[in-house]
């Protein structure tokens, strides 16, 4: 979702058009009976919450995604053009923004979309009694962080950040279609992240109405893009139509948008081949190499990283022997050197998934045209003669005395395999023991938010822009995605001056250095570097998958 400019930002050259010339479907090819225009996309897992302001996961992203319109949308290439804003200025040094709204944008009850809906959510997002996960998405505005920050302890507030108000967050209605927005420091990328869920806008008078349930019923969801819901059975499907107030409607050919939440990748597999699903992602992974040699599969790079976290919040209620294990950096450093990524891909994934040795993916390019991603931290392969050293400096020679501890996945063939993988690897290079516990994906993220998990989770990051900082600025101190608690002083500081930095260069430095830092403090353990195996049946046109793995259906059609 990056603007491209070559000569100030980072750019990217992949964006995929699905459709049915490049993709035909897996299994059954048969074509659509009736000209419906109707598609049915399985999601993999029932989202915790569909609310722009507190999702954090892929699943709840592409709902939003196709229900909401920011300020900006995204067109066919990854660029952002006009969404909601018909029009803006940007002031010389970058720092003020002013949008002009289209005045036939509407609600899906009507109502206009007005620029207080845009004040009314970015603020309520940074609210520290929200507790939005993606606050810090946010801190772009002037004196964002400051207000999000306001209730902490002195002790756990940013240095130099000074405590703000409401009234002094960066993003003011000026009148009911112009919007004044004020940012801490230039930020290129400014124009994408209007396409990113935690600025859409949303309606007060609804969620003042419906603070706890607003964005579970259909008859309170309303949105203002393509879709409006009308119907959500939870861990069955969710159930939208098209937006008869949406203002570019005449460009939306769907007339129903059905998500299949199912998680159970034989289930999903077998709702595909039997025509009750149109679409499915990840597809059982002893079928994947057949499906994409015989092109009913194809796979999609992503911008991503799948990897496992470490609880360190020094507050979670973890056994002091697990807390004494995985607080010892050597222990993390020897469990992740002892993994063979390149066994993963290979034996398990098999997707052609590249092993990732880095926290920050390939795939992100720099003005000059290099790839940020400039070094390999460690081999894809297992290190295990290094492994087992640093396992013995931290006091578990031969995995003696070391406790056992619990890895959490959220359920799914792939997930399971994966983990069963590192935990033979695990016993066999370091005589270590680790007990799997399979729990459904809401249930996850919520373990992971709150790290109320008691040892390592699998996670898993898309970039939400095209820029390295997407994978770095979540690690900082209290940063609402930081699933391991971690913190360090000097990371942030690094951070903070980078988000300041205007020189490309010297920007891309203090990247490199944080990431220097967080490699080798491993409060993560980066796996391999996402892709997406894909099945659609070859009469469904025009869907969109973005390099961040949202997908589009706004331009989708049934064509028979």
């Amino acid at each position: 979702m990056l603007k491209v400019k070559k000569s100030k930002i980072l750019i990217i050259t992949i964006a995929t058009i699905v459709t049915g010339s490049l993709l035909a479907g897996c299994g059954s090819s048969s074509a659509s009976k009736t000209v419906n225009q109707s598609i049915t996309y399985n999601l993999g897992a029932n989202p915790k919450t569909i609310d722009p302001g507190l999702n954090n996961s892929g699943e709840g992203g592409t709902v939003i995604a196709n229900a909401f319109e920011g300020l900006t949308d995204v067109d066919a290439n990854n660029i952002p053009r006009a969404g909601v804003a018909k029009s803006w200025t940007i002031s010389p040094d970058g720092k003020h923004y002013v949008f002009h709204l289209r005045k036939n944008a509407k609600w899906s009850d009507g109502k206009p979309v007005t620029a207080q809906d845009f004040e009314y959510a970015w603020k309520r997002e940074l609210a520290p009694k929200t507790a939005s996960n993606y606050a810090y998405q946010l801190y772009y505005l002037k004196n964002g962080k400051g207000y999000n920050e306001s209730l902490l302890p002195a002790n756990q507030k940013t240095p130099g950040v000074l405590s703000s108000t409401a009234e002094q967050v960066g993003v003011k209605a000026i009148d009911n279609y112009t919007l004044d927005v004020k940012l801490e420091n230039p930020t290129p990328y400014f124009l994408s992240l209007m396409v990113f869920q935690t600025y859409m806008p949303l309606r007060k008078d609804i969620i003042d109405a419906h603070p706890n349930d607003w964005a579970v019923n259909p008859s309170t969801y309303v949105s203002n893009g393509a879709f409006k819901m009308i119907g959500w059975k939870q861990k069955d499907k969710l159930e939208f139509e098209k937006n008869p107030y949406y203002w570019n409607k005449s460009s939306v050919k769907l007339d129903k948008l059905t998500y299949t939440v199912l998680d159970n990748e034989n289930s999903y597999m077998s709702a595909y081949e039997a025509g009750q699903v149109d679409m499915i992602d990840a597809p059982p992974i002893e079928q994947i190499p057949s499906l994409l040699k015989q092109g009913k599969a194809k796979s999609y790079a992503n911008i991503g990283t799948y990897y496992y976290s470490f609880n360190l919040d020094p507050r979670a209620n973890i056994d002091p022997a697990v807390a004494k294990a995985i607080d010892n950096v050597n222990v993390r450093q020897a469990i992740s050197l002892a993994i063979n990524r390149a066994a993963i891909v290979k034996n398990v994934t098999k997707a052609g998934q590249k092993p990732s040795t880095s926290v920050v993916p390939s795939g992100i390019i720099e003005a000059d045209g290099k790839d940020f991603k400039n070094k390999n931290y460690y081999k894809a392969t297992a290190d295990v003669a290094k492994a087992k050293i640093l396992l013995s400096d931290a006091g578990y020679s031969n995995g003696k005395n070391f406790p056992t501890i619990e890895l959490i996945y959220n359920n799914g063939e792939a997930h399971q395999s994966i983990a069963e993988s590192i935990q033979s690897m695990l016993k066999t290079n370091l005589n270590i023991n680790i007990t799997l516990r399979s729990v459904e994906n809401k249930v996850k993220v919520d373990e992971t938010s709150k790290h109320t998990y008691t040892g390592i989770a699998r996670n898993g990051w898309n970039a939400d822009y095209i820029d390295p900082m997407t994978f770095l600025d979540m690690w900082v101190t209290n940063a609402g995605n930081n699933t391991a608690g971690y913190s360090n002083k000097s990371y942030d500081k690094l951070i903070f001056q980078a988000n300041s930095e205007t020189n490309t260069t010297i920007r891309n430095k203090k990247m490199h250095e944080a990431e220097d830092i967080l490699m080798r403090d491993m409060p993560i353990i980066p796996l391999y570097e996402y892709n997406v195996v894909s099945c659609m049946k070859d009469y469904v046109k025009g869907v969109y998958r973005t390099p961040m793995d949202i997908v589009y259906f706004t331009s989708s059609y049934i064509k028979k």
